[in-house]
């Protein structure tokens, strides 16, 4: 059963290799990507409800042919995997590109026009598989997303302290921005950009000398600390989804020289079997020359030599010592 699971059936070893030729040539991912900007570009002119009027039936037809020529592209890339199809199923791009063909063809997604929009335009996002520097960013995002979360509960209760407190010593001077908790937190939501933060202050001036220290400790704490350590957390996990490229790229010429993909295992079997036929093909070429020397050496090379004797050992027929 093991021998199985490592050596796939010829047929299917061969089927892999050849779809992925395909699949891992040049001309293969510029025109996938030139098709998924075609698609985006359909998508874009479907806007125009008068050329949607007028080429309805032709724009129909075209992404029909856009989802057959998608769905051939996710087939090849499975069939690429046919001798390890486990491998397929473990890249997140492969099952992001086989969910959004197969939902395209569910019954909800044909009879419900704005949810198969939205998987159309999810097709647009494949774009990112064929830019190394994209699909870096895209990983990036998806990693700093626990970092957000921490930064955002932070942020809410930084912003929900200094709306109290705006609540409390401006909402009867200023009730249009500090009326109520809602819109002082909006109000300090907006000064996180520094956009009218001068109003802000001249306005707070007004009231008390103190609202001085209130605006400037909240931009200082708000705008400075928490934008910068968001800013580390994405660098962070960008510097983290880079490593994980060049991984990927490391991992891909190691697969070609261990025979596509084949297991580690079976190679050193391979390379242990053709050492143990180097070896007996030397034993048999050195067992030819030395018949041909003549009978005494054929004996000599066919007889293996003796283990040496150990210290304390004699050789029979030498002299014993005096």
């Amino acid at each position: 059963m093991a021998e199985q699971i490592a050596n796939p059936p010829p047929g299917r070893a061969a089927l892999a290799v050849r779809c992925r030729d395909v699949v891992d040539s040049e001309w293969f991912g510029v025109t996938v990507f030139a098709l998924v900007l075609a698609n985006a570009a359909v998508l874009g002119v479907e806007t125009y409800d008068g050329i949607t009027a007028r080429w309805h039936d032709s724009l129909k037809l075209v992404e029909h042919g856009f989802l057959a020529v998608f769905t051939a592209e996710v087939v090849l890339r499975a069939c690429a995997h046919a001798d390890r199809p486990r491998d397929f199923l473990r890249d997140p791009w492969n099952l992001f590109d086989l969910a959004v063909v197969t939902l395209a063809y569910l019954p909800v997604a044909r009879e419900n026009a704005t949810v198969l929009r939205l998987l159309r335009l999810a097709r647009v996002v494949r774009a990112a598989r064929f830019l190394p520097q994209l699909r870096i960013i895209i990983v990036a995002v998806g990693k700093s997303l626990p970092g957000t979360l921490s930064f955002l509960l932070v942020g809410t209760m930084l912003l929900y302290v200094y709306a109290m407190t705006g609540w409390v010593f401006f909402a009867d001077a200023d009730p249009e921005h500090y009326g109520s908790i809602g819109r002082a937190a909006l109000s300090l939501f907006l000064l996180i950009t520094l956009d009218g933060i001068g109003d802000a202050v001249h306005g707070g001036l007004q009231i008390s000398r103190w609202s001085l220290l209130y605006y400037a400790s909240y931009v200082l704490i708000g705008s400075f600390v928490l934008v910068n350590l968001l800013i580390g957390v994405v660098i962070s996990s960008l510097e983290e989804a880079r490593q994980l490229e060049h991984e990927r790229e490391r991992e891909t010429p190691h697969r070609t020289a261990d025979g596509d993909g084949e297991p580690a295992c079976d190679l050193r079997e391979r390379i242990a079997t053709a050492r143990r036929a180097l070896d007996e093909l030397e034993e048999g070429l050195a067992l030819v020359g030395a018949r041909s020397a003549g009978p005494e050496a054929a004996t000599a090379a066919a007889v293996p030599p003796p283990e040496p004797a150990s210290s304390g050992a004699r050789p029979a027929g030498s002299p014993a010592p005096t």
